[in-house]
């Protein structure tokens, strides 16, 4: 698997957590960052950024 395939699996899997912190009443401090740090892994793929893809891969990585 390479970098960009690790990132959009990632992606995939901060979506799903992302839904789930929306249905806590009190998840709003986590969806704002699990929303950030998916901003962040779209760009980076958009842009081809190794650099950043990886920022965005560990950042997303990190979520639970």
């Amino acid at each position: 698997m390479n970098l960009q395939e690790a990132l959009v699996k990632e992606i995939k899997r901060n979506q799903e957590l992302l839904e789930q912190y929306k249905a806590i009443p009190t998840g709003g401090f986590g969806v704002m960052n699990i929303t950030l740090d998916l901003e962040q892994a779209y760009h980076a793929l958009a842009c081809d950024d190794v650099v950043e893809m990886t920022r965005a891969y560990e950042a997303l990585k990190d979520n639970e």
